[in-house]
């Protein structure tokens, strides 16, 4: 690579080494510190995969019966973050922007502690929009129970009822499916901003407005909107082909680095029949949507590699689940701290400032002219 060469978007471009996830996109596959994203997601409660990523292992029986008990510890939102989350749901806030807002503030009246933030982080999203959600609802917050696990928790404090068994195995995967994935742009962008040695919630913060991107993590709720008015119609694939004709894209299809079905849609697909087995009409149209979104595509752009991603079933998934639309891509947030957070950890671990170059097209020579001449 010469110094002036430009690689837009960053695309190949190798700014860092990582033990923490791996991508494969020719062949379709993901492995989370080593494992298998199917693997993983399968056996791993959501605590277990945020140890193994801080910590490059797995817990025992006792690390982990700890780990839990010090995430509990930390659910319950410090006043200022309660109450800036309390406003932005009063005001109307959108639920990425209640997100950031309760993030920038999640760690205000604690001593900086990389490792102690990143766990607060953790611990706190899920109360951060579940508070945002109940205050917007026009009903009272509910406190956490430090009885319940990660994902049940959130469950509960969204509805005030604990969750089914099947409700927090499906949340618990998905949790576990989406924790990490390369150096995605809100990756990317707490990296950058822990290596200026800023706070961690800095970081944070920066990262949730990245996702905040329908280019990123906005586009699970257009799925389901795409999904529900498709149940309304007689003829699937002519409702598909017209949204073609339109210049529309086909929601939850297509990877910016996959080549190959994304293989965390194959892990929440699987989740999924689990979810709605017995009950699963809605299951079988999603699936028959898929099938013939993915037939059109290869038809109407054989050139493009456009094959379902993760979008797809999480839509599915967390529409069962219970989890409103309005809060699936909040929910994606939830998970990926702890990737966001492991990633930072390690960039501070052999901290250099992140500052890559870029290539001046304007033009030299200019001649200042005061205002009056201008």
């Amino acid at each position: 690579m010469t110094d002036d060469e430009v690689h837009e978007g960053l695309a190949d471009v190798t700014v860092t080494e990582t033990r923490l996830s791996d991508i494969d996109g020719e062949a379709g596959q993901l492995w989370i510190a080593g494992y298998p994203v199917a693997e993983l997601a399968a056996n791993a409660t959501y605590p277990e995969t945020v140890f193994l990523l801080l910590y490059d292992r797995l817990p025992d029986a006792a690390e982990l019966e700890s780990f839990e008990d010090r995430l509990c510890s930390y659910r319950t939102l410090p006043e200022p973050c309660h109450d800036a989350v309390v406003a932005a749901a009063q005001r109307g806030a959108g639920p990425m922007a209640a997100l950031r807002m309760g993030a920038a503030t999640a760690t205000a009246v604690e001593p900086n502690d990389p490792e102690a933030d990143a766990l607060r982080l953790i611990a706190r999203l899920p109360t951060i929009t579940a508070t945002y959600w109940r205050v917007l609802s026009g009903e009272e917050p509910i406190e956490p129970r430090l009885d319940l696990g990660h994902a049940a928790n959130y469950l509960y404090m969204l509805t005030g009822e604990e969750p089914t068994d099947a409700q927090v195995a499906g949340l618990e995967t998905y949790l576990t499916a989406v924790v990490d994935h390369g150096l995605n742009a809100s990756t990317f962008t707490a990296r950058t901003i822990v290596s200026t040695e800023s706070e961690l919630v800095s970081a944070i913060t920066g990262a949730i407005g990245a996702l905040r991107g329908d280019l990123h993590g906005g586009a699970p709720d257009l799925v389901l909107q795409m999904l529900e008015d498709l149940e309304a119609t007689d003829d699937v694939r002519a409702e598909l082909e017209t949204r073609l004709d339109r210049g529309e894209r086909l929601m939850g299809f297509g990877h910016r680095v996959y080549d190959a079905r994304d293989p965390r849609a194959t892990v929440l697909e699987d989740a999924t029949a689990t979810f709605y087995e017995g009950e699963n009409d809605f299951f079988a149209m999603a699936k028959d949507v898929e099938a013939q979104a993915r037939d059109l595509l290869a038809e109407r752009k054989p050139e493009w590699d456009l094959e379902t991603n993760v979008e797809f079933y999480t839509a599915v998934l967390l529409h069962g689940v219970g989890i409103p639309s309005e809060l699936f891509t909040p929910t994606f947030a939830i998970s990926r701290v702890a990737g966001w957070s492991a990633h930072c950890l390690e960039q501070l671990e052999d901290n250099r400032l992140i500052r890559p170059r870029s290539t001046f097209v304007g033009e030299h020579g200019q001649e200042w002219v005061p205002v009056e001449e201008r």
